[in-house]
């Protein structure tokens, strides 16, 4: 894993450098904000070329999980039932992040049972290119505002939510605030455009 965000972010945010305890911190809270964020989004965000994956194929199309597709080189179908991949020519990637498959007619002595709607696992490896060329500004701003309330806590001790000094008091919104970075609906909200909805239905009519 590697932090979508740097320290030199933080610093800018702050407008400071960071203290040394500061520094101590900032890297392992960039990595398990970026973590996070990645895990709630399902995006990867960095560029990774040539990435072969298996994805199942829903009534004829494919759709890619991480955005932005920057190119798509191979499509292969997974023979299960002992039949072997097959390499496919007959598909249309149509520039966003679906794959259209074809009826199958440029391939020459196609198994029959191919053609049998349940007589393969419609399972296909797919090798493509993807990620932005600099995480979007967004998700830079998210990752920061995590990290900076996390470092910014007034206490680190797990399970302490107020403390009172003379005739001062403090009140943390989350007892482990100053422990681990959190997200918030605030969070959330921002990185709506970016998070991919998981899994795709297939409905069939009834016989």
């Amino acid at each position: 894993m590697v932090a979508l965000a740097l320290a030199a972010d933080l610093e800018a945010r702050l407008g400071r450098d960071l203290t040394d305890a500061e520094t101590l911190r900032a890297n392992a809270l960039l990595l398990d904000a970026s973590a996070k964020v990645s895990r709630y989004t399902r995006q990867d965000f960095l560029p990774v070329a040539d990435d072969v994956v298996i994805l199942r194929g829903v009534d004829g199309e494919i759709r890619l999980p991480q955005r932005p597709v920057q190119s798509v080189s191979s499509v292969v179908a997974m023979g299960g039932n002992f039949l072997p991949n097959l390499t496919l020519f007959d598909w249309l990637w149509d520039g966003l992040d679906l794959i259209v498959l074809g009826p199958g007619n440029f391939v020459i002595n196609l198994p029959e049972i191919w053609w049998d709607e349940d007589g393969y696992p419609d399972t296909y490896q797919v090798t493509y290119t993807h990620g932005y060329a600099t995480v979007p500004d967004t998700v830079v701003a998210v990752i920061c505002a995590m990290v900076m309330r996390t470092i910014s806590a007034p206490t680190m001790s797990g399970g302490v939510s107020a403390e009172t000094l003379g005739p001062y008091s403090y009140q943390l919104s989350a007892p482990s605030l100053g422990i681990a970075v959190t997200m918030t609906q605030a969070d959330k909200d921002d990185l709506k455009d970016y998070r991919r909805p998981y899994g795709q239905t297939r409905i069939r009519p009834g016989v």
